[in-house]
């Protein structure tokens, strides 16, 4: 009997499991997506997260503790546009997240782009562009996030 290794998953089947960790909020799940070394950045401020994540485990222990302290709870991740790359290791999608804030039972959409780079079937880098603003409109936040930006020179 032959055994053979399935192939690696590509950037598109990974952006699903990605997405089905999110929708689950299961940090571990998408941890696991990751390559040990890879990054994790958030390119636009966004209150409450880091500039980026270095690694898998600061990636597991990052959404472990935002998922878990969120009241965030997502039902949906629509596509709104996958832009092709020359580069076969790399998916640039548009999408937006929708769901409710469990505290308040507010609607939320939170648009986003992501770029993300898959080598073997493990995630190697993200870039994930997010509306902060809009989910701390969302949760009732914004007056507190907005005061607490201050001036930065």
């Amino acid at each position: 009997m032959s055994h053979t290794t399935p192939a690696p998953s590509g950037p598109r089947e990974i952006l699903a499991r990605y997405r089905q960790a999110m929708l689950a909020k299961s940090a571990d799940d998408l941890a696991d997506l990751y390559e040990a070394d890879a990054v994790h950045e958030f390119p636009f401020l966004f209150p409450g997260m880091p500039a980026r994540y270095q690694g898998r485990e600061e990636v597991r222990a990052g959404y472990r503790a935002i998922w878990g302290a969120s009241p965030a709870r997502p039902q949906e991740i629509r596509e709104v546009a996958v832009h092709p790359s020359t580069d076969p290791e790399v998916i640039t999608v548009e999408q937006v997240v929708t769901g409710t804030v469990g505290t308040t039972g507010r609607p939320f959409s939170l648009p986003g782009l992501l770029v993300m780079r898959v080598r073997d079937g493990r995630i190697v880098h993200v870039r994930d562009y997010m509306d902060g603003l809009r989910m701390a409109q969302a949760m009732g936040r914004l007056p507190e996030v907005a005061a607490g930006l201050g001036d930065p020179s």
